[in-house]
């Protein structure tokens, strides 16, 4: 299963990648975990109160889950090696992750295409919602569910895509999504014990 960040970041871009709509190149990606996706380690920087009031960056260069998130996105766009500027950051709430990612559309009409893009990648998945033109992602849809939400939308000025997405790190970034893998692995219904 990828981790909770990969997860969060792939599955608004892979779509896109894939049918060409955007450049392998200049991807960035501003995560936001609440203090469960730090880990479990007992350090006084990841403690709610410390956490409380503050938002801050962390592990801005070499993230452990950057190699992971961009082994997938070069897959995805057919490119050998690919390389992301990856920004998490630590807030202060208890779970999920949002994030916004950035990536340059390959023409106005490409850009234009992306929302249907996703659309239409993810119409047939239980646990993945597309929302709809003008709608970004928000932590309060997922919270304690395998859902990840996906918003899209096109900034004509820079001729960027916006991406956001918003997952629950302890549900979609973890057990939920350990076991949505091992229902399709047995045969089962996807959605078994997952709704």
């Amino acid at each position: 299963c990828p981790g909770c960040y990969p997860t969060s970041v792939l599955l608004p871009c892979l779509p896109l990648l894939k049918a060409g709509l955007v450049e392998a190149t200049g991807i960035k990606a501003f995560s936001m975990s609440g203090v469960t996706g730090a880990g479990r380690k007992v350090a006084a920087p990841y403690l709610f109160p410390e956490c409380n009031e503050s938002l801050r960056p962390y592990a801005v260069t070499g993230h452990r889950h950057l190699p992971e998130i961009e082994q997938e996105l070069a897959l995805a766009a057919g490119v050998k090696e690919l390389n992301i500027n990856f920004l998490p950051h630590l807030v202060p709430v208890n779970r999920g992750i949002h994030s916004t990612i950035l990536m340059q559309a390959k023409s106005e009409k490409a850009g234009n295409e992306a929302l249907a893009c996703l659309q239409q990648a993810y119409q047939n998945e239980p646990f993945v919602r597309v929302l709809n033109k003008g709608e970004l992602a928000d932590t309060k849809n997922i919270t304690m569910t395998n859902y990840c939400e996906i918003g899209c939308c096109y900034d004509q000025h820079t001729g960027n895509v916006i991406l956001s997405s918003a997952i629950d790190n302890l549900t979609k970034g973890a057990a939920g999504q350990a076991l949505q893998n091992l229902n399709i692995m047995a045969g089962w219904p996807e959605d078994s014990g997952l709704r």
